[in-house]
């Protein structure tokens, strides 16, 4: 059985961090859409975006924000931990090619009577390093195992 690394609610300290990066890449993006649904030309119609503020199309806000999922799911602070909400503010265009850094840090950590709550500073930025997306998540960190 595959052993996954977790950082777990007795190791978790305030300003533990740790980041996924991942370009972005027309092939992503329409399957992003297409699993969402989310079709919208300003994603998927290189002749309707072209008319837009943006001058071509651009990925979906919620894109960065699956990143943030990853970084959280996957490292920080991994395998084990449970989402529990997230707040997001869209700040800049992603684009084809950017290659996006999403980042989450340890700002607060509340005892309950049976589990933590950790919050979570998040911010994806791009490779200017422009922050595109930002907001804060709240977790329950995995449990020891005993």
């Amino acid at each position: 059985m595959k052993k996954y690394q977790s950082i777990t609610d007795s190791q978790i300290q305030v300003g533990m961090s740790d980041e996924f990066v991942k370009e972005v890449t027309q092939e992503n993006i329409e399957q992003f859409a297409h699993i969402t649904g989310d079709e919208n030309p300003l994603h998927m119609d290189d002749e309707f975006a072209k008319t837009t503020q943006f001058g071509g199309r651009i990925a979906h806000g919620m894109y960065s924000a699956a990143l943030i999922s990853a970084v959280i799911g996957m490292k920080m602070p991994g395998p084990g931990a449970t989402y529990l909400g997230q707040t997001l503010t869209f700040k800049a265009p992603v684009h084809f090619g950017d290659v996006l850094v999403a980042r989450a840090q340890v700002s607060e950590i509340k005892q309950k009577t049976k589990f933590k709550i950790v919050t979570l500073k998040t911010t994806v930025t791009n490779q200017d390093g422009t922050v595109v997306t930002d907001g804060e998540a709240t977790i329950i960190p995995a449990k020891d195992s005993k």
